[in-house]
């Protein structure tokens, strides 16, 4: 590409999202920077959701006379080490279910499907979205990276649902996406077994596309669009087969976020105690300051355990 073109992020919060373009892979990543906890928060949301409206009008602009100028990949990752996203915003989701606030539930979960499915899409082009996972996905970033078309791992991260565990179930696009992956049945498994997976794991069973070593992520994802550079035409064709076998719909999607806020409105007490407990201990693991110099590398965050149910429900 012979010049930098450039993603205006204008409602963007700079301390949660950077934007960069990689024009010698033909590439434009969307890098998380978490302030504080990392979670899927409404100002990171807005933030991507902007990024994304600017990156489909890039997309609109590609020429084909001139293919090696056009705009052929976005990839999703993020700079907080050892961690991709550890998920929905539980703060907000514990406000909004004290207060019986349907519409704040609906406003957050329907911004999230609204960034998935421009993903899954590959903003309705032949882009081809990318996460890169270098540390945990957790519930709803698992579901950002399960709505990107390709899935590169680091083997040290790990992937779960946690949602289950307190009353919840996964409701922005988890089983949508992971169900176009792999077996129905399967994808219910993961779901509802609150597990954490590893990437090699997820490899096997066909839900992660390639893994790399640890710190190799960034060069696997070079690597992956080398290598499909002579045979991209290809590649955009079996995408395009894939998603008319298979479609994500939209109303899909939001028939399924219709179900999670209901479910969310019925939360008992000792499933909110739940949540405030996994909460609590997030930010016992992170601190709130936007001086990255101050954040630790943060230890793994342990899924709340069988028994760790038992002691905070009773």
């Amino acid at each position: 590409m012979k010049q930098a073109t450039h993603v205006n992020s204008r409602n963007s919060h700079p301390q949660q999202l950077h934007i960069r373009h990689d024009h010698a892979h033909q590439a434009v990543w969307a890098e998380m920077s978490f302030s504080g906890r990392p979670s899927m928060n409404m100002d990171i949301l807005n933030a991507l959701s902007a990024a994304q409206d600017d990156i489909a009008t890039l997309c609109r602009g590609n020429n084909e006379t001139r293919p090696d100028d056009c705009l052929r990949y976005q990839v999703l990752s993020s700079t907080t080490p050892g961690v991709f996203s550890l998920g929905g915003d539980l703060e907000y989701f514990l406000d909004a279910i004290r207060k019986q606030d349907r519409p704040a539930l609906q406003h957050y979960a329907t911004t999230c499907i609204d960034i998935l499915y421009k993903s899954a899409r590959g903003y309705g082009s032949d882009l081809t979205t990318i996460a890169l996972v270098q540390g945990e996905a957790l519930g709803g970033g698992f579901e950002a990276a399960l709505s990107c078309n390709v899935i590169v791992a680091e083997r040290s991260a790990t992937f779960g649902f946690p949602e289950t565990l307190f009353g919840m179930f996964p409701g922005m696009g988890a089983y949508s996406l992971l169900a176009r992956r792999i077996a129905p049945a399967m994808a219910k498994r993961l779901i509802e077994s609150g597990n954490v997976y590893s990437a090699d794991e997820l490899y096997e069973l066909g839900v992660i596309d390639r893994v790399a070593a640890d710190g190799e992520g960034t060069r696997a994802v070079h690597d992956l669009i080398r290598e499909r550079r002579n045979r991209l035409t290809g590649f955009r064709g079996l995408e395009r087969a894939m998603a008319e076998v298979n479609p994500v719909s939209y109303e899909e999607l939001s028939a399924i976020v219709n179900i999670w806020v209901e479910t969310a409105l019925q939360l008992s007490n000792k499933n909110m105690r739940l949540m405030e407990y996994l909460l609590d201990t997030q930010n016992k693991r992170w601190n709130t300051t936007t001086d990255k110099t101050l954040v630790a590398r943060p230890r793994p965050i342990p899924v709340i355990s069988s028994e760790h149910v038992s002691s905070v429900a009773a």
